[in-house]
């Protein structure tokens, strides 16, 4: 069975998870939308407070809103998801007849359903003459009789706001009860009628809606009838990602941010399963802000990647370059790094940058305890022959400066022409790395090239540019407080250029010491 691959996965094609696929579609990723064909709204011929599309069919919004979504290259198929599983790089969604896709982005916008209080004839007249919100469909029966059932304490809320469109409400307050005196007397004197015994049935008259009747023989004629359904969270599919619910709220809907971000880094959630009592355009923005939230986390992704292809690029050159050769180097110390170090009492010390070993062994044989790390795998192991062929203990390690330098405490840190031929190589950062592993007492030694040889007319465009070490320890930012100022100097080595000639090289200094 094929398993296709998305950008991102919207769960529920409804204003919010529609909404969030618009802006998934136009930031040009690939999206697919698994819509269950259940809307909430479905049972309403005519949605209002919608700006724009006062009175439009809920379902010519959804028709319309999937044409949209087309236009931009997203698909919607239906389906019903049965299971969200968690492979880390991505997530598995598979449905109930079996399909697997997966994402790297998952928007949840489906999953609430209204339990309806249990009254013979009302689950049937629900979305016409049974309403629930006086925003949505109180206009279109003000003036006329109206009914409200309460489903719990917090209905009277309800029965105050419906008493707005009309001066003809009957409350029906058996979930309520007992009311407060405060609510008895605001209920009494905005004329509201209170009828607390429970409702048993709606009387339907034809196809109208006629009386409520209650279970004292009692029959209340209405022409409407207003109930808060309890909202239900059908997320049984995404148990496995442990998203964190709000416990407080009816219906314990999902702890989303304002972008839709879940306790899931790969999961964002939009709509009712967030909000439960949301309109359309709460749900229709709330889903904007989802599908633009995972894009951005997407683009940041994307980013990582790159640098880290960017990374694993820079470190096969470097293995590519030492493996090409029996040797890269001279495999004499760096004369100003041993000068500097010269001056040092032995200690602990990690070499950033070690190549074939030079600097290490020189440093070993001078009575200190080393660790080496190099990119290349060939270069270290030529470090570690070089160690062993001189009897010396030095701990040669072929790892990444950015991101993987060993852990611990070092009296020294050094690092001698740690340089790469990319523009952005990261060479600040890893000297901030270093800083971290100094211990306190110790220092951080970096030897750089300062400027170009002074032989090179030219030098190639695609050249990182060569810092003092005053430049560079501004980039830095060393605390003064913290840090000690040593040395940040100009050095003149002495050397011969590609013809023979005297000549020499500026090498930068920058020493620093870790106060006590």
């Amino acid at each position: 069975m094929e398993i296709r691959d998305w950008d991102a996965v919207v769960v529920g094609g409804g204003a919010a998870g529609l909404s969030a696929a618009q802006m998934l579609g136009r930031a040009r990723r690939r999206t697919l939308v698994i819509d269950a064909g259940a809307p909430r709204n479905r049972s309403a011929a005519h949605m209002h407070g919608v700006l724009g599309h006062d009175g439009l069919d809920p379902a010519e919004l959804l028709a319309r809103g999937r044409s949209e979504v087309a236009a931009y290259g997203v698909a919607v198929e239906t389906g019903a998801v049965a299971a969200v599983d968690d492979l880390g790089d991505r997530l598995r969604l598979t449905r109930a007849d079996g399909t697997v896709d997966t994402a790297r982005a998952v928007v949840l916008a489906a999953g609430v359903v209204d339990e309806l209080p249990a009254v013979a004839g009302l689950a049937e007249r629900w979305g016409r003459d049974v309403l629930h919100c006086p925003y949505c469909h109180g206009y279109e029966v003000a003036g006329s009789r109206l009914g409200v059932i309460a489903t719990s304490p917090a209905s009277v809320h309800q029965i105050e706001l419906v008493r707005q469109w009309s001066d003809d409400v009957t409350a029906f307050t058996a979930a309520a009860q007992p009311l407060d005196p405060t609510v008895s007397a605001r209920l009494a004197a905005r004329g509201i009628r209170v009828v607390d015994a429970p409702v048993s049935a709606l009387e339907v008259s034809e196809d109208r809606l006629a009386a409520v009747v209650t279970a004292d023989g009692g029959r209340h004629e209405v022409d409407a009838v207003f109930t808060a359904p309890a909202p239900r969270m059908e997320l049984g599919f995404a148990d496995s990602l442990a998203l964190a619910r709000n416990a407080d709220m009816p219906g314990a809907p999902l702890v989303a941010d304002m972008t839709g971000a879940t306790s899931h880094p790969r999961v964002w959630a939009a709509g009712n399963i967030v909000q439960p009592f949301g309109n359309v355009p709460l749900s229709m923005g709330s889903g904007s802000m989802a599908g633009a939230g995972a894009n951005a986390a997407l683009v940041a992704e994307d980013a990582a990647q790159a640098v880290s292809a960017r990374r694993a690029e820079r470190n096969a050159g470097w293995e590519q370059r030492y493996a090409e050769s029996d040797r890269f180097w001279s495999g004499r110390v760096n004369a100003t790094t041993a000068a500097v170090v010269a001056d040092l009492a032995p200690g602990a010390v990690l070499e950033i940058g070690c190549g074939e070993g030079a600097d290490a062994v020189w440093l070993a044989e001078h009575g200190w305890t080393v660790t080496a790390v190099d990119v290349s795998e060939t270069a270290v192991a030529r470090g570690a022959a070089a160690a062993a062929a001189r009897g010396l203990a030095i701990d040669f390690r072929a790892v990444d400066a950015v991101g993987e330098l060993p852990e611990g405490e070092f009296d020294l840190v050094v690092s001698s022409f740690l340089h790469s031929w990319e523009t952005d190589f990261p060479r600040i950062g890893i000297l901030h790395s270093a800083l971290d592993r100094v211990a306190p007492g110790g220092r951080m030694l970096a030897v750089s090239h300062a400027a170009p040889p002074p032989w090179a007319r030219e030098l190639p465009a695609h050249m990182p540019p060569m810092l003092t070490p005053a430049e560079e320890l501004a980039l830095l930012g060393a605390d003064p407080e913290v840090w000690e100022v040593e040395r940040a100097e100009l050095v003149a080595r002495v050397t011969t250029d590609p013809d023979g000639n005297p000549a020499h090289l500026d090498d930068g200094v920058l020493l620093l010491r870790r106060r006590s």
